[in-house]
């Protein structure tokens, strides 16, 4: 099977499984699991925050994030093509009672105009008062864009100077700084709330990490007991990130073996999605003629598993799990589905 959906299906490798093996484990809810801990202050330098709490997914790190910053009542700025906007089942509405004013992301990230002019006058009883502005990088619909804590400058200086605070979902952002060609702890300077994941692309089986100021940290632990994400022996599970995270540099080779599959695909008659700096993702536009749920399907039948988004593209996602020959392999299975080769 070659599995193009997403980087979420990684399994965890040897190493990660012996670290799990033998982890030392307390009661994270208590603070007493070691492990968890070494994570948590392991995340936080690398990201040049004060602190950093685990927590059982990206989901609920980007969820923790506008509990914590926001009360209910209030917006967050958020942009419409995100995750935390599109894909995480409204929860900022739903069980924070914040309002998302949605902004044209198609770039990337929203313009320093457009968050200046986003946010209602202050004092002014007609709106929701703004609290927080939430970016992405990398940007999983805009095609897998690197965007770099200097793209994201202009729009978190805009945000904060009307007193807002700034979250990044860097479910990727490791991803993103080595496209760039940046330090992690760089995005420390762009955002006041960082969430990494660590079962994506890093491998690991399970959570992420929500790093930002001490205070910021305890108010967002108590928010995680809230809904539900006190973890016990948690220990077991934050071995395999700490491996993770000492092995980030492994994510350059997926973002080559997409480069190669794009290659492969436009070059076969497909047409893909170009983007400034890219990563780990590549963006089919099929023909007219290709019928896109008879597509998938045809192809989960040879074996090669791919995503269809919302909007009409295929997203192909390439990772460790994906071998260089199962990499060209895939290629000319998705051609010969489209019409393309033999």
């Amino acid at each position: 099977m070659i599995d193009f959906r997403s980087d979420t299906v990684t399994k965890p490798s040897d190493e990660m499984r012996r670290a799990m093996a033998a982890a030392e484990v307390g009661d994270d809810v208590y603070g007493e699991d070691p492990t968890v801990r070494r994570l948590e202050e392991m995340g936080a330098q690398m990201l040049g925050t004060q602190d950093a709490l685990f927590v059982c997914s990206g989901t609920m790190g980007n969820l923790l994030a506008v509990l914590t910053w926001c009360g209910r009542g209030t917006s967050a700025l958020v942009g419409r093509g995100s995750h935390v906007y599109s894909f995480e089942a409204g929860g900022m509405a739903a069980l924070g009672g914040v309002m998302p004013v949605v902004l044209d992301d198609s770039s990337g990230a929203p313009s320093e105009e457009e968050v200046l002019s986003s946010v209602p006058l202050r004092g002014n009883v007609h709106f929701a008062p703004g609290r927080l502005l939430c970016l992405e990088d990398t940007h999983n619909s805009r095609g897998g864009l690197a965007l770099g804590p200097d793209r994201l400058r202009a729009p978190s200086g805009a945000a904060r100077s009307l007193g807002l605070k700034v979250h990044l979902d860097g479910a990727r952002l490791f991803n993103a700084a080595l496209a760039v060609g940046c330090s992690p702890s760089d995005y420390g300077a762009v955002a006041d709330s960082i969430m990494v994941c660590l079962s994506k692309g890093l491998g690991a089986p399970m959570g992420s990490l929500l790093c930002g100021p001490a205070d910021f940290v305890r108010e967002a632990r108590h928010w995680r007991k809230r809904v539900g994400g006190g973890l016990r022996q948690a220990g077991v599970v934050a071995a395999a990130g700490i491996v993770a995270l000492g092995q980030w540099g492994r994510l350059e080779e997926d973002h080559r073996k997409a480069q190669l599959l794009a290659d492969m695909l436009e070059e076969g008659g497909l047409g893909v999605q170009r983007v400034p700096c890219p990563t780990n993702m590549v963006y089919l536009e099929l023909p007219p003629h290709v019928r896109r749920e008879e597509f998938v399907s045809n192809l989960a039948r040879q074996g090669v598993l791919v995503s269809p988004s919302p909007d009409g593209r295929i997203r192909l996602v390439t990772h460790r799990d994906v071998s260089w020959d199962q990499v060209v392999q895939g290629a000319r299975l998705v051609l010969k589905e489209a019409g393309f080769g033999s």
